[in-house]
């Protein structure tokens, strides 16, 4: 039997005792949480599969070979493990209020624990973290434990529950909510911007088991997602001496502002005008520093988003002088915008920056 499975089949028989004594526990065989995103990391793996066009492409080494499954949650310990103290010694039990914490996700979720400490150094806090609202109040235990499907990514229709609507369902129908025609999803507007990592040394990965990236922010990009324009990301690799890859994909950044950006953030913009030109500068590099564009980045087919990229070269970043031109990668079940989207983008609006009422929460 799979150790984890060994895992899960004691936690539920230890249930069953306590709740009906020995004659009622029954040995369980099969646990839906081995097919949950946070034991499996398909995700990870969906997108850099060279079958869908990822990152394999480039790197020739199979997932399964990196050692990104480690970082996952390969049991109910990982979560749930506490420990009371019960006299002199110290007794470990399972406890829910232990995976309640937001502490416990951000062991984790490392991008989102940057993206917080970044809003907070800013005194821009996500206005649910300013409520005191933590992960469990949205996500709920099925998102967590799984549903007995396997899914392959979190983007994946059906893998994830939780809606804005869930607590805002009494939004306005406002100019800025109408004009879309329901093709626009909150996270275009509320979303106030993303951390993304770039310069994903790879050889680095492999080699010492380290993770390096530059990571920079200040920045949302948009594409299609569930027939909606969406809040997205991206991602930059390098691999080997001049070897690069970039990646969009719609993305929630747990950092939501009230109200929403107005419609000249993203109408009639200089940036939209370079992207119809064909060509947008993304990052650069200035006095050593990686600096980034700023703003809401439309991700459109055929564009040339141009990119610094960088060897981590004995703990220093050295800037590659003639890096391939990376293949581009749209995952996570996003598409680009279309050109017709992209000229309604080109047309200015008066700003209506969009307010919803306060949570239920």
């Amino acid at each position: 039997m799979h150790p984890h499975r060994i895992v899960c089949t004691t936690f539920a028989m230890i249930v069953a005792i306590l709740t009906f004594g020995v004659a009622g526990a029954q040995e369980i065989t099969e646990c839906f949480y081995l097919k949950s995103l946070h034991y499996t990391a398909r995700g990870m793996e969906y997108w850099y599969e060279a079958e869908q066009g990822g990152l394999e492409t480039l790197t020739g080494v199979p997932y399964d070979q990196l050692g990104c499954k480690g970082c996952h949650n390969g049991g109910c310990d990982v979560c749930h493990k506490a420990e009371t103290a019960r006299g002199d010694c110290k007794v470990a039990e399972y406890s829910k209020d232990a995976a309640n914490k937001m502490s416990m996700c951000l062991n984790c979720h490392a991008r989102e624990k940057s993206m917080i400490a970044i809003d907070h150094k800013a005194q821009q806090d996500d206005v649910h973290i300013a409520q005191g609202m933590v992960c469990t109040d949205c996500h709920s235990a099925r998102e967590m434990h799984g549903d007995g499907t396997e899914y392959l990514s979190l983007k994946q229709p059906g893998a994830m529950e939780t809606q804005c609507e869930d607590c805002h369902d009494e939004v306005k129908p406002t100019e800025a909510h109408t004009v879309h025609k329901d093709r626009l999803d909150c996270k275009a507007c509320h979303v106030r911007h993303v951390v993304s990592c770039t310069n994903c040394h790879f050889d680095t990965m492999v080699e010492k088991g380290e993770r390096k990236a530059r990571p920079v922010h200040d920045w949302v990009f948009l594409m299609n997602y569930e027939d909606k324009v969406s809040s997205a990301n991206m991602q930059t690799f390098v691999v080997g001496k001049d070897k690069t890859f970039l990646m969009f994909a719609p993305h929630m950044s747990h950092s939501i502002m009230n109200p929403g950006r107005g419609c000249d953030a993203c109408h009639g913009t200089e940036i939209v005008d370079q992207v119809r030109k064909g060509a947008l500068r993304l990052t650069w590099t200035k006095d050593g520093k990686l600096e980034s564009l700023k703003g809401a980045i439309p991700v459109v087919d055929g564009v040339d988003y141009q990119c610094a990229y960088d060897n981590f070269v004995d703990g220093k970043w050295v800037p590659i002088a003639n890096p391939a031109k990376p293949p581009v990668h749209y995952v996570g079940y996003g598409t680009p915008l279309s050109k017709e989207q992209l000229a309604k983008m080109a047309e200015k609006h008066e700003t209506h920056p969009v307010t919803i009422p306060q949570s239920k929460q």
